[in-house]
């Protein structure tokens, strides 16, 4: 395993996080994390050199702080650098961010959190969260002990993102990168931003919530293969990622243990700024191709659900882009047909806008579920 320098302060962590959004489940129920596979997951990137390991309060629907906590008994706890985060859409009151902190500790059986963050901000979160004195409360938090460092997840705009920045002495940040997402939300100006500050820079969605990492087919299998790169895909995109030595590590949310194994393996061989000219020129063909088929941009973070009508969109969105990017024209019409007799389809929605106001990529999932359903109702 590589490490990197945490930002400004004085210790290293492995360049590959485990972040615990995607935990294998148990009958596609995202709520029921398979515990027993998860918790070997965890264990073995941690005695495989990770030490880094995130969660937050609303992944696998509350019940992902729990299973992290199970995971890192038995003295695993003491090996890790733990990370999660306070829902600040759910604080109403000043006391709300002290009361939310105190259920995630007893939930994830711990005395002190090393990196806590402000979860998902934007400019209407962020200026909510300060009014309510969110600043005041990580300076108590962090002078009694509960947190260690302070910082935050990030989606909105650069501008924003500055602002955030010069606003506090955070430790590190949390934003958005991908080879598809450069010049998206904080992007990579943001990422230079920050690491000029002395933050350290955690990655999400490094492989844009597994598209990425799909098998390659039609024109993009075809450049693939002449470029003659022996890569898979997701090893292509995290190396993209920690191509850049302003990034401190990426987070991967990883749902099977060949999934570990894989991105361990990347971690262990890979350093900044090692990505050859052949690679560059791959991972840009591919990008136009992308950029030319995607018709959602979902990464799948699964916020907008549970949907008060229960329409499955994240679900409808992926087989919406697979239709296009990869071609799977019969799978999807099909998928979406066994949709419609689970009620869970896009006619299903009655446009009330709640997946709108927490969408962390600011979709317009009602017009998108309109388009999905023209194409894939058949």
């Amino acid at each position: 395993m590589k490490y990197r320098k945490f930002g400004k302060l004085d210790f290293e962590v492995s360049n590959l996080g485990f972040g615990c959004m995607r935990l294998p489940v148990i009958d596609d129920d995202n709520g029921k994390i398979n515990e027993d596979e998860a918790i070997k997951m965890i264990r073995f990137a941690i005695d495989n050199g990770v030490n880094y390991i995130d969660t937050a309060y609303p992944y696998h629907q509350r019940n992902s702080e729990p299973l992290v906590g199970k995971a890192l008994k038995d003295g695993y706890r003491q090996k890790v650098k733990l990370a999660t985060k306070l829902p600040v859409w759910l604080c109403e009151t000043h006391e709300d961010f002290d009361r939310y902190l105190n259920e995630q500790l007893e939930k994830l059986e711990t005395e002190y959190i090393d990196f806590y963050l402000l979860h998902s901000l934007s400019n209407k979160s962020w200026n909510k969260a300060r009014s309510l004195g969110v600043l005041e409360f990580l300076d108590e938090a962090l002078a009694d002990g509960r947190i260690k460092y302070a910082g935050f997840s990030f989606h909105d705009e650069l501008n924003v993102f500055k602002e955030i920045i010069d606003s506090y002495n955070w430790s590190f940040c949390q934003i958005q990168l991908n080879y598809m997402d450069e010049d998206y939300q904080a992007g990579i100006e943001g990422l230079k931003y920050a690491s000029e500050k002395g933050l350290a820079v955690i990655i999400m969605e490094p492989i844009k919530g597994g598209k990425l990492a799909k098998e390659p087919r039609g024109d993009l299998k075809d450049i693939w293969e002449k470029s003659g790169i022996n890569k898979t895909p997701a090893e292509l995109a995290l190396r993209w990622v920690w191509n850049y030595p302003e990034v401190t590590l990426l987070l991967s949310g990883m749902s099977s243990m060949e999934q570990v194994k894989e991105n361990i393996k990347t971690a262990s061989n890979i350093i900044p700024l090692s990505l050859d000219s052949d690679e560059i020129k791959l991972i840009e063909n591919i990008k136009d191709i992308y950029n030319s088929r995607n018709k959602v941009g979902c990464t799948s973070c699964r916020y907008c659900v549970p949907c008060p009508n229960k329409v499955a969109i994240p679900d409808i969105f992926e087989i919406y882009n697979n239709y296009y990017v990869y071609d799977a024209t019969t799978a999807g019409i099909n998928s979406y047909e066994r949709m419609k007799k689970a009620g869970i389809d896009s006619t299903n929605c009655i446009e009330c806008a709640q997946c709108e106001n927490v969408c962390p990529q600011n979709l317009e999932i009602i017009r998108y579920l309109k388009d999905a359903d023209l194409v894939l109702n058949r």
